[in-house]
């Protein structure tokens, strides 16, 4: 007897390499013991007759799969994911997002935050399933120099702006050295990189790099920079915190939802200069137990177990349990 099939509706898939591809291939993965998975970008009504559940990435960019499934199977087996840009933006005001909010029977979230933005009605039928990544030993680092990395793909909505003018802002410093990781999906993000470089000699756009390499390097700097105008769960900062790497990060319900309310390590969004006295702080007094970086990093190690990837497996394990029980 096969195992029951589940679709995973994703708006992109391998070659995008983003965050939405990374969660469905990983939980692809994780329910592979239980449950057969197909992997889809748009899911329409006779396709995959056999299937027991749609789990739909993203209320507006899934829309017209969610929508097929509810009329194809009104009442049962329909969960949506609110992976970012939807949560914090589209289903305030885009009416196939909406849609997809009154469609889904059973709505998750990507961190702790994410249900106060949902409309009160809403909130029952919401659960917040943390995403989770593999834990990597800390290394030892250089206290010669302070190495930071951001990663992400350049868009407005990563701010990447916000960390060319911390560069500019550090650019006597030889000391602290920043790395940028993400292709140019914004042509005019991509340019303002490369002016970046010229002018500050600490900075590298290092352009797209394979997730693996990338890996490699959030483990070996020394702080992860996330400057995110808006986040649903951002698989980078769990990558960081789950590698020993603390995190400096925008103030925005996103990231406070991942590292916790009381995260010493946020700036406001924006906020160029506060995150380039973060960096200073963190450069000036690095090496010791006290230190800022040592603080920031005993924080994230009390958040690690929330990324866990069997904490994750038995919450989709639950979330298709409801899905599917009559």
């Amino acid at each position: 007897m096969s195992l029951p099939l589940i679709i995973i509706a994703s708006p992109a898939l391998a070659d995008a390499n983003n965050g939405n591809w990374q969660t469905a291939w990983r939980w692809s993965r994780l329910l592979s013991h239980r449950y057969r998975t197909q992997i889809v970008k748009e899911w329409r009504a006779g396709d995959y007759p056999e299937a027991v559940a749609l789990l739909a990435l993203h209320a507006r960019r899934t829309a017209a799969s969610i929508a097929a499934w509810g009329a194809a199977h009104p009442g049962r087996g329909l969960g949506v994911v609110l992976t970012g840009t939807d949560l914090y933006r589209d289903i305030h005001g885009d009416a196939a997002a909406q849609r997809s909010l009154a469609l889904a029977q059973q709505l998750v979230v990507l961190q702790e935050e994410g249900p106060r933005e949902l409309p009160a009605p809403y909130r029952a039928k919401t659960r917040v399933l943390f995403q989770s990544t593999t834990t990597r030993q800390p290394v030892a680092k250089t206290t010669q120099h302070l190495r930071a990395v951001m990663v992400g793909h350049l868009r407005e909505e990563k701010s990447p702006q916000t960390l060319y003018e911390a560069a500019r802002l550090l650019r006597e410093r030889p000391d602290i050295h920043i790395d940028h990781i993400g292709d140019a999906l914004d042509p005019a993000l991509g340019e303002a990189a490369r002016a970046t470089m010229a002018e500050c000699p600490n900075y590298r756009w290092l352009g797209g790099v394979p997730h693996e390499a990338t890996r490699r390097r959030i483990q070996r700097a020394h702080v992860l920079l996330h400057c995110s105008r808006m986040e649903g769960g951002a698989h980078v900062i769990m990558e960081a915190v789950c590698s020993g790497t603390p995190v400096l990060a925008s103030r925005i319900p996103g990231n406070v939802g991942m590292l916790g309310a009381d995260y010493p390590g946020y700036f406001p969004w924006g906020d160029a200069a506060a995150l380039a006295g973060l960096l200073r702080q963190c450069r000036e007094d690095m090496g010791g137990r006290a230190s800022t970086l040592a603080r920031l990093q005993a924080k994230c190690a009390l958040r690690a177990p929330l990324f866990a990837p069997a904490a994750e497996q038995a919450g989709l394990l639950a979330l298709l349990q409801d899905l599917i029980t009559p």
